[in-house]
């Protein structure tokens, strides 16, 4: 899987924050991790490209903390 969009919230401490929609170009996922690498995940499969945007909309809440990478 190819990852086609990551955010962050910028919190480096223990509130990090990364939501990613990744895609093999067939299949869809949505990956919400808290607390980094070594943090807790939760990772939803989609049946597209626009039910996985709104997903990761939902995860990531309000816009204003959040950046692309």
């Amino acid at each position: 899987m190819r990852v086609e969009h990551h955010w962050w919230n910028g919190d480096v401490r223990l509130q990090r924050r990364d939501v990613y929609v990744r895609t093999d170009g067939t299949l869809w996922e949505v990956e919400a991790q808290l607390g980094g690498p070594e943090g807790k995940s939760k990772v939803q499969q989609c049946p597209g490209r626009a039910s996985a945007m709104i997903l990761a909309d939902a995860w990531r809440g309000p816009r204003w903390r959040w950046r692309e990478l």
